[in-house]
Order: C-alpha cells, then sequence, then structure tokens
C-alpha cells in the first residue's frame, strides 16, 4: 500500500504541476493544453480507432524488428565473450557503432530500401542489436567461473556447456539486456515513422505537428509512455523477477 500510495502520489504531483503550468499564462493555451484537455483529446483517438490501428501497426514493427534483432544480437554477444577473434576484432566496430544514434541509420536506409517498412525495420535492428550483444557478453564474463571449472571438470563440452551452462547462468543478465534492447527498438521505431507516412504512432504525432494540434502530440505522447510502461511491468519486469527467483538472486515472496 505503501509503494502504491508514493507512485499515485508522484503522479498527481506531476498533472497538478503540469496543470499548473498550462493555467501560469507562460505559454498560449492551445500551445500548452492541460492534462484534462490532452486525456479527452487521448480518449476520442481512441475511440474513433486513430489510437488503435497505430498503436497495432507500430508494436507489429517493432516485434518483427525487434524479434530480429535478438537472433542476431544475443549469437553475437556468446561470440564476443566466448571467441578470441570475436573479442579483439569484432568488439570494438560493435561498440563504436553502438555509440552511433540509431537515427543515423535512416538516410542509408531511406536510400538502400526506399520509403517502406524495411527502411524503418532496418534502423530498428540498428538501434537494439548492438545494445543487445553488449549485454549478452556483459552477462556471460560476468558468470562465475566455478560454472565453467566445474562443468570441464565433469565433461560437460560443447552444446551441452553452452545450453546447459553458459546460457541459463547468463540469463538473468541476458533478459535485463533484452530489456534496454526493447527500449533503444521503441525509440528508434518512433524516430523512423515520424519522417514520412508510415501509419504509426509517429505518423499521428507528426499529423498533429502539421495540424498545429498540440493536445494532440501530447496525447500521443503520453499514449507511448503508457505502452512502453504496460510492457516494461507486465512482459520484463515479471520475467526478470521470476528469473531472479529461480536463481537464487532475490528473496522470494
Amino acid at each position: 500500500m505503501l509503494k502504491w500510495a508514493q507512485k499515485l502520489g508522484m503522479i498527481a504531483l506531476l498533472f497538478a504541476l503540469w496543470e499548473g503550468l498550462s493555467r501560469s499564462g507562460m505559454w498560449n493555451k492551445h500551445l500548452f493544453p492541460g492534462p484534462l484537455e490532452v486525456i479527452q483529446t487521448l480518449i476520442a483517438m481512441a475511440r474513433d480507432g486513430q489510437l488503435g490501428g497505430a498503436t497495432l501497426r507500430s508494436l507489429g514493427r517493432l516485434t518483427h524488428a525487434y524479434l530480429m534483432s535478438v537472433c542476431i544480437g544475443v549469437p553475437l554477444g556468446l561470440c564476443i565473450a566466448r571467441l578470441s577473434f570475436f573479442r579483439n576484432a569484432v568488439k570494438p566496430v560493435v561498440m563504436g557503432l553502438q555509440a552511433l544514434p540509431s537515427i543515423c541509420w535512416l538516410p542509408l536506409a531511406l536510400l538502400w530500401f526506399g520509403l517502406n517498412d524495411s527502411a524503418i525495420l532496418f534502423v530498428v535492428v540498428m538501434g537494439s542489436v548492438l545494445g543487445i550483444a553488449i549485454a549478452t557478453e556483459d552477462a556471460v564474463n560476468g558468470l562465475d567461473p566455478q560454472l565453467s571449472r566445474v562443468a570441464s571438470t565433469l565433461g560437460v563440452r560443447g552444446l551441452r556447456f553452452y545450453f546447459g551452462v553458459l546460457l541459463p547462468g547468463a540469463l538473468p543478465g541476458i533478459v535485463t539486456g533484452l530489456k534496454l534492447g526493447w527500449s533503444f527498438a521503441w525509440r528508434a521505431l518512433l524516430a523512423g515513422e515520424l519522417l514520412f507516412v508510415s501509419g504509426g504512432l509517429g505518423q499521428l504525432l507528426t499529423m498533429g505537428r502539421e495540424l498545429m494540434d498540440v493536445s494532440q502530440v501530447m496525447a500521443v505522447m503520453l499514449a507511448i509512455i503508457l505502452i512502453g510502461i504496460t510492457v516494461d511491468r507486465v512482459l520484463f519486469q515479471t520475467v526478470e523477477t521470476r528469473l531472479r527467483r529461480r536463481w537464487g538472486l532475490t528473496a522470494s515472496v
């Protein structure tokens, strides 16, 4: 109850601050609408189907690109952690590309793939795959060395070692990396959708800007925040908590 009270109190404080700034007269009411007006716009967009359709299109693209990132990033991270060639030659390239903002890939994506979903998918994959690979490498390198020695003593090698010892032991860290990779992918997706007609949440933001409808822009931003919190709480936090309890990294309730 205390945790919920703290969370609700913080939300109430933020909304009160928002309403106070809207009423202060620092900005025109049209340019800085209050929370009630934004929530009304959000409800209206949900009722007429705009928000639902755009959300499904964005989440469909995100799921496709994110699964590709996981299928590439996790094996790449394992190779960097376990193979000297990848550690010496590939890791510096991965670290260098990771420093490049994902939106920088968009001009190349548009030239290579044109104005279509493939360009957005490419940007999303490049925005998340490298972070997943680095997190996987860190999780594997942080594994207790005794596990490897015991497995070697017992004759556990090859695929049995990777799937029976290495991956299960590093799984809590890998899941944390997957959560970070999802947040990178979510941001990259919306950045890509902002720049051309895509039918997703990014396009709703662009339409609000072009129509000077700040209430719609803020409503879509609020929807993006709610979607992000929901996915994090329902999916990643649930899986992460259960893994940590099973691995004995936190006390079970």
